[in-house]
């Protein structure tokens, strides 16, 4: 996993369609019917019921509530963009908030390693990692992006 952007190679060579392309508000009730599309979409790309189930479910959460909360600060006035990319090699998801950005290493906090166990922020990045095979963050169009890579297994 890296936190490299891969300038778009990876699109042009797989030639996804978008699937999903959304513009939400800061609210964090607006996760769940976003997550519930994006699921759907996944059983009709016939990606694996795990992938279904769990994995994107989970990753896509986590990359929408901290978006919200911590990209937008909760302010129903910015919005996040949802996009879901579809190729017959993988599922790319697009998460970008008006917020200022982050280091995707430093903020990712192992929750199994002692002194950690009580913390309560970087739980989501560790997550995504662990559910997804490629998380990066990048910005573009002055947003903070977070792409949520998972290839058809």
């Amino acid at each position: 996993m890296t936190a490299d952007r891969d300038s778009g190679e990876h699109r042009r060579a797989t030639h996804p369609h978008v699937a999903i392309d959304r513009l939400i508000p800061s609210d964090v009730r607006e996760i769940e019917p976003i997550v519930e599309e994006v699921t759907r979409e996944c059983r009709q790309l016939a990606l694996s019921a795990r992938q279904c189930a769990l994995n994107v479910p989970v990753a896509l959460t986590e990359a929408l509530s901290n978006a919200i909360l911590r990209g937008n600060r909760g302010m129903r006035e910015k919005h996040v963009r949802v996009r879901a990319f579809v190729s017959d090699s993988a599922l790319v998801l697009e998460v970008a908030d008006e917020g200022a950005g982050f280091d995707l290493d430093a903020c990712t906090i192992d929750p199994t390693r002692p002194g950690s166990l009580e913390r309560e922020d970087g739980r989501g990045l560790f997550l995504m990692r662990a559910l997804m095979d490629r998380v990066e963050r990048y910005e573009a169009d002055a947003r903070n992006v977070v792409r949520l890579t998972l290839h058809r297994s």
